[in-house]
């Protein structure tokens, strides 16, 4: 394939920190009275990664008011901060290399519709910030992954931008802002007409010679 950058999603694509963070909201909300017992497992938590934050709260905490959902949230990611620090989840078996070779030939960013904070905290942990030339989420830019995807493009002046992510969603939003998408077969979902795929990360090396 031919780029000029190459845009990243973060869970199922650099790595899966689910479980650690699974495990942190999950004794969260077995101190909260209204959830009733709820816990979480890290495999419900790849299902809702990458989805929009007021979509997961809606499933999460259905039946409860839009202030008590996003008060719940952002506790959640107050914990989800913590685990991720206590645990330190590496990324996926190969990326650094990978990530490492790529910096060298192409500018690298990040785009994702985490929270605020998230990215900064996968680049402390992973120590690949040196990798990246720039990052977006919709607390930064108040856009969600193909807007931001699309501003991305722009701020960078790219012409032949390449997004690597692992879901449906990603698919869809790469379509929507009209660059390629590369599907992550190892990660947390499926995509339906990928431009192409890598079912593990050194494939991009062969992608991009």
């Amino acid at each position: 394939m031919t780029a000029d950058g190459i845009i990243f999603d973060v869970d199922g694509t650099l790595w899966d920190c689910t479980d650690a963070v699974a495990a942190g909201w999950s004794r969260f909300f077995g101190e909260q009275p209204d959830l009733k017992g709820l816990s979480i497992t890290g495999r419900e938590l790849r299902q809702l990664f990458g989805k929009p934050l007021a979509e997961i709260g809606a499933i999460l905490f259905q039946g409860l008011p839009d202030p008590r959902r996003k008060e719940l949230l952002r506790q959640c990611y107050e914990e989800e901060y913590k685990a991720i620090e206590q645990s330190r989840p590496g990324l996926y078996e190969g990326m650094g290399p990978v990530l490492q070779t790529l910096s060298r030939r192409f500018p690298l960013f990040i785009v994702s519709n985490c929270q605020g904070g998230y990215i900064e905290r996968f680049l402390k942990v992973t120590g690949m910030g040196s990798c990246f030339g720039g990052h977006l989420c919709p607390d930064d830019s108040g856009m969600l992954k193909a807007d931001n995807i699309r501003l991305m493009t722009e701020r960078h002046h790219l012409k032949r931008a390449v997004y690597i992510g692992d879901t449906a969603l990603d698919c869809a939003a790469s379509r929507e802002a009209g660059v390629s998408f590369i599907f992550a077969a190892y990660g947390f979902g499926q995509a339906d007409q990928p431009d192409a795929v890598i079912r593990k990360p050194e494939d991009l090396l062969a992608l991009f010679p």
